[in-house]
């Protein structure tokens, strides 16, 4: 063997021994991943749990474990349907952005210009819990495009407001989207209705109905086939149960949920509603790790993504959150009081030690599906549950175990 031939074949093997340590290192954090979910199904933590990651260019990992019912031990499977719920929310915040980009509306456009019934909102003054009794007020300002698709817009949800849950308008009072504001537009940051708000302007401008728009202009392009407010009756039989901890405080075993929510959604709300697999939800995520783009397809431009990435509440922090029902429990962000939010982000503030970097966007649904975008590292992941309560103690460590192992994971292919 000549010193040329011998110098090429040493260099191969040192290529084949690199990638071979780098599968070899992959597998482990597979293995590892597989094993934490596995177990969490094993203890009954939870029923079912199926996890994918995602980096820029392709899959890393997907898995699933458990059962899809608890009543009849219907295997989980990765190509499973979820009820995604609030992870609706970033669809219909993207699907609002390209209306914007297209110069059909305008961020600080007061809403009313599209929705008149948002004209004249009115602001809780007071209101006594033991009675009922309550005082409006006007609110000081109109609430804009903006506040909507920040959560800042003063409205909230029956789950997250005691006044919301409690309030009963009086005779001839409506609100089309839950109630009176708890603030003024733009003082606060409450979780609340407020993307349906932007789901009826999406509607109103493109003078699409929700299902119809999302199909046109982001699950086709994207190649998301199983996501959709109407699951086809071919699919009933993917779609995971819905279920709950039993007990008038959710805290017991976990059963069937009744009734079971059918295969359609009667009025679509941009706020929750979509059924979707992880494989579809990574997609969408992959796209916005890309830019706003996938496999060729263009749904947004870079900088509208850069722009919902940003801090839209200026001093404004998200908070800590009280449940007010037993559907969900109180739940904590990354960084209380630290966190911003973007256009239909959560944005992390703090590095926390083998996870997600401080920029990063996520959100979830109730019946705990969450993810995570990381444009730092360039990594994603979802994780898909389907049972209540939101911010289920357990569910919340199989979700804390999950992103841990994918950092790992990441960190030991690259």
């Amino acid at each position: 063997m000549n010193r040329k031939t011998a110098e090429i074949v040493f260099t191969v093997g040192v290529v084949v021994t690199a990638l071979t340590g780098m599968a070899s290192a992959q597998n482990q954090g597979s293995a590892a991943l597989d094993a934490s979910l596995r177990g969490a199904v094993e203890r009954k933590d939870v029923p079912g749990v199926v996890a994918l990651i995602t980096d820029r260019d392709r899959v890393l990992y997907k898995s699933s474990f458990g059962v899809a019912d608890v009543s009849t031990g219907r295997p989980l499977t990765s190509d499973a349907l979820f009820r995604i719920a609030s992870m609706t929310k970033p669809v219909t915040s993207v699907a609002l952005m390209q209306l914007v980009e297209q110069g059909r509306l305008g961020l600080d456009d007061p809403a009313e210009k599209y929705l008149p019934e948002l004209a004249g909102l009115k602001v809780f003054e007071s209101f006594d819990a033991a009675t009922g009794t309550y005082r409006l007020r006007p609110a000081s300002r109109p609430a804009t495009v903006r506040h909507f698709l920040t959560h800042t817009s003063g409205l909230a949800y029956p789950f997250t407001s005691a006044t919301w849950r409690d309030f009963k308008p009086g005779a001839g009072e409506t609100y089309p989207f839950g109630g009176p504001l708890l603030f003024d537009p733009g003082e606060r940051w409450h979780y609340s209705t407020s993307t349906d708000v932007v789901g009826k302007l999406v509607e109103v401008v493109s003078g699409q109905k929700l299902e119809e728009y999302f199909r046109q202009h982001i699950f086709a392009p994207l190649k998301m086939d199983d996501t959709s407010y109407n699951v086809p009756e071919a699919k009933g039989p993917r779609l995971v149960a819905q279920q709950w901890r039993a007990g008038e405080r959710m805290d017991g075993t976990i059963e069937l949920q009744k009734p079971q929510l059918g295969l359609t959604i009667a009025a679509p709300i941009g706020g929750g509603g979509l059924a979707s697999t992880a494989e579809d939800y990574g997609r969408f995520l992959r796209m916005l790790l890309n830019g706003g783009a996938l496999d060729g397809a263009r749904v947004l431009k870079a900088e509208t993504v850069a722009l919902m990435g940003q801090n839209h509440i200026g001093a404004v922090s998200v908070p800590a959150l009280k449940s007010a029902l037993p559907r969900s429990a109180d739940f904590t962000f990354i960084a209380d009081g630290r966190d911003k939010w973007g256009l239909g982000f959560l944005i992390t503030a703090d590095q926390v030690p083998g996870k997600r970097s401080p920029g990063s966007l996520s959100w979830g649904g109730i019946n705990n599906t969450f993810f995570w975008i990381d444009p730092t590292r360039g990594v994603a992941g979802v994780i898909m549950m389907q049972f209540l309560p939101f911010a289920d103690a357990k569910a919340l460590a199989v979700y804390d175990a999950f992103e841990r192992g994918a950092y790992q994971l990441v960190n030991a292919e690259r």
